[in-house]
């Protein structure tokens, strides 16, 4: 189908149609009073709105995770203290240069 050709089609029946008097007088500035007299959306709000959200789920998250590990039972005893032998792997050259007293 050619554009051009759908397009003057298009116009002409809309020349043809003859305006209805039954739209009452100044409807369109009515119409365009009450759409500028609406109050802008601030994009804004929809951030802060997303990012509460976000920060509540957080939270949520962060709250179930220490509920879990202050519930966990504990860890046995016979298991190696790995914040121990990490100091002493990193303190082993320091140890090493001082003098045994």
């Amino acid at each position: 189908m050619n554009i051009a050709e759908l397009e003057k089609k298009l116009i002409a029946a809309a020349r043809a149609c003859v305006p209805d008097d039954s739209v009452p007088y100044t409807f369109e500035k009515r119409v365009m009073a009450l759409l500028t007299s609406r109050p802008m959306t601030d994009k804004w709000i929809l951030w802060t709105r997303g990012l509460w959200q976000a920060a509540a789920s957080c939270a949520a998250v962060a709250s179930l995770l220490g509920a879990w590990v202050f519930f966990n039972p504990a860890v046995p005893s016979n298991t190696p203290d790995l914040a121990q032998n990490f100091e002493n792997t990193l303190l082993a050259s320091v140890d090493q240069n001082e003098p045994a007293p």
